[in-house]
């Protein structure tokens, strides 16, 4: 506050009316403040007069998912939890939308309360922005996503051997026409299942040209229209690979409506509540998200306990968990109907 008063030529009280919207300040004076606070990147601290009379951290660390309400998303963000309160500390927790700006915004929020920690599954393209809160002593952690643009910790599963070893479950079975359905183009993760998908056709010397696709899904509603048009196409495949839970969902939604649930092999990256009681029982590539988020919670302690560690990208396994979705054979090239 006090640089802020010298570069803005006032004094520190009238920066405080500032940041507070507190009348009795000119129009002029306070963008002269307003000027000098974006200039030197200052940002109000919340707890600041808490934090003086403790002593001690905020005993609270930041966590940024894409949804909370996803279910990989709540079992990473219940794992953080459990790690956190063996500690005494607290998850502020929301959500991008997997929307750059939301992602922002909502690290403004925590790092206004001066968070010990940020945990964050980056939507934003380049991570530098989180830069400056690092040089301060905020330990940053990214979670099934790698870091761009910052050096930072990343905890994630390799999504592109993940997704090759599902595709290639369906060659083994016999498949050569098998349709990918995607995420968002944007995401990480997105891009680096299907560079594994095309690359285990590849494996099998089938152009992935020839592959029917439907990307930039990002609901059940989405998917499973997505794959009714794929199935009552004039080319219809034989299996699926689903590359998110949701839209595995989607496409179960679309394969019972059509009755092709048995006639056409699914195979989907990440499981779901209730995949093994379904019928067929849906086969998946399993992340393990309790571990992804416990290791990065882990990591943010580790890192305040001792602030010179290295920067590590921790890459935790995948698993193929066969139930039956991803056995059945192709019957026939002329699947579309039911």
């Amino acid at each position: 506050m006090r640089d802020v008063a010298a570069l803005a030529g006032v004094g520190i009280k009238t920066v405080s009316r500032v940041v507070n919207g507190e009348a009795g300040v000119s129009a002029a004076t306070a963008q002269r403040v307003n000027d000098a606070a974006r200039a030197l990147n200052y940002r109000p601290d919340l707890n600041a007069g808490n934090l003086r009379r403790s002593e001690r951290r905020s005993l609270s660390i930041g966590l940024v998912l894409a949804s909370v309400d996803n279910p990989f998303s709540a079992a990473v963000h219940r794992a953080i939890e459990d790690v956190a309160g063996e500690r005494g500390v607290a998850v502020l927790a929301g959500s991008t939308d997997e929307e750059p700006d939301r992602e922002r915004a909502f690290v403004a929020a925590l790092t206004a309360r001066r968070v010990d920690g940020l945990i964050i599954s980056a939507v934003t393209p380049d991570q530098g922005y989180l830069r400056w809160e690092q040089e301060s002593g905020t330990p940053v952690v990214m979670v099934d996503r790698r870091a761009v643009g910052l050096d930072a910790d990343s905890v994630v599963v390799d999504n592109a051997a993940g997704a090759a070893r599902a595709t290639h479950h369906l060659l083994e079975h016999g498949h050569r026409r098998i349709a990918y359905l995607g995420d968002l183009g944007r995401i990480d993760t997105a891009r680096e299942r299907h560079r594994g998908f095309v690359r285990a056709l590849a494996d099998a010397g089938i152009p992935a040209s020839s592959a029917p696709a439907a990307n930039d899904i990002h609901s059940e509603q989405a998917a499973e229209v997505a794959v009714r048009a794929l199935l009552t196409g004039p080319e219809p495949p034989t299996a699926l690979f689903t590359s998110q839970n949701l839209i595995t969902i989607g496409a179960i939604r679309a394969l019972r409506a059509l009755g092709l649930q048995h006639r056409v092999a699914l195979v989907g990256f990440d499981d779901f509540q209730l995949a093994d009681l379904l019928e067929p029982r849906v086969t998946v590539i399993a992340q393990d998200p309790a571990r992804i988020g416990a290791t990065a919670a882990q990591r943010v302690f580790d890192r305040l306990a001792a602030r010179d560690l290295p920067t590590e990208t921790i890459v935790v396994p995948t698993r193929l968990v066969p139930r039956g979705s991803g056995e059945i054979r192709p019957t026939s090239p002329d699947v579309g109907g039911p």
